[in-house]
């Protein structure tokens, strides 16, 4: 698959790694949907990118709005040839704090909602307009990127819902992509190490600094540039599929 005349369709794409995602897929020729939050800066992050850009305001755990987003998304562009999943949320919070305050049931489904099940909402219904897609080289008709985490492996104090949520994407990995080899559509994800996102945009010079000690090569946060090359090397590479590549420089959390 080539980059330039691709269409993608990315969640979370007015910031971080979407963002980082939907640039790369811009400056080499192809088009993107961005899809993200009503208070997110899509709408200005599209008018400024221009005809090849357009957004759509949605929340992943919407169910009829993901479908009539997605279906937008193949109205005006006639084609999907990948979707990026980056919407995402991670609070931390102990199952049991020192005080005696229990994790309230219901924020536990929220992050495992919106990072698990709202993945999964829109990869089936960007799978099912890759269908109609004509096979291109090696038969292949489109491409899905989900978003992980290293914390679905080395999940840290209070990430019990957050792990728990990206292993799940981990783990659909191989069976997605077994399961859609019949439509010529590859899976991959990603899981992204301590990114320099919105996430930290309040962290002081020391917790950055921190973060820094804590990468092996090179001495740096991640930042969406990064992935986005890497999403561009998934897209031009056919015979990557069904696997899961950590993009931390090698660092471990635990």
């Amino acid at each position: 698959m080539k980059v330039e005349n691709s269409v993608a369709l990315v969640t979370g794409g007015a910031s971080g790694l979407g963002l980082g995602t939907v640039e790369m897929i811009i400056n080499g020729g192809g088009k993107a949907a961005i899809l993200d939050l009503p208070s997110s800066k899509g709408a200005e992050i599209a008018d400024k990118m221009g005809d090849s850009v357009i957004f759509l305001s949605c929340d992943v755990t919407d169910a009829p709005i993901v479908e009539s987003s997605v279906k937008a998304v193949y109205d005006h562009f006639k084609r999907i040839d990948v979707v990026v999943n980056c919407a995402g949320m991670g609070p931390s919070r102990r199952v049991l704090t020192r005080s005696g305050k229990m994790y309230p049931l219901e924020d536990f489904k929220r992050v495992v909602d919106i990072n698990l099940f709202g993945t999964f909402d829109v990869l089936r219904w960007g799978v099912f307009y890759m269908s109609k897609n004509e096979p291109g080289e090696d038969g292949e008709r489109g491409l899905i990127v989900n978003c992980a985490s290293i914390a679905a492996f080395d999940g840290e104090t209070g990430q019990c819902a957050y792990s728990a949520a990206k292993g799940g994407i981990t783990q659909m990995t191989l069976p997605l992509a077994r399961d859609l080899e019949i439509w010529g559509i590859r899976v991959m994800t990603i899981c992204p190490g301590i990114m320099d996102t919105g996430l930290l945009a309040g962290a002081d010079d020391k917790v950055r600094e921190a973060l820094v000690n804590i990468q092996v090569f090179p001495k740096r946060l991640g930042t969406g540039e990064d992935y986005g090359k890497l999403v561009n090397q998934f897209m031009t590479n056919t015979y990557l599929n069904g696997d899961v590549v950590r993009l931390d420089t090698s660092a471990r959390l635990g």
